[in-house]
């Protein structure tokens, strides 16, 4: 899904636990978006954002809490 088929004006975002205090690695999310979850680069707040269904965020977020992505 694009950003640009949603309005996310109004979105409140927040950093994730997971960035680190340095200014590196900070991705942000926006929640309250019924079925979908909006990530961006919270150094870059005026930039897209990438709009994930909330199905498949949870499977997501376990498998990089567990470790199940690696590079």
């Amino acid at each position: 899904m694009a950003s640009k088929d949603f309005d996310l004006s109004a979105a409140r975002w927040r950093k994730s636990s997971y960035s680190n205090g340095t200014g590196g690695e900070c991705v942000e999310v926006a929640d309250g978006l019924p079925g979908v979850v909006p990530v961006r680069d919270s150094k870059v707040t005026d930039g897209p954002a990438l709009v994930i269904p909330a199905a498949a965020w949870a499977p997501f977020v376990a498998a990089v809490t567990t470790g199940g992505l690696t590079d």
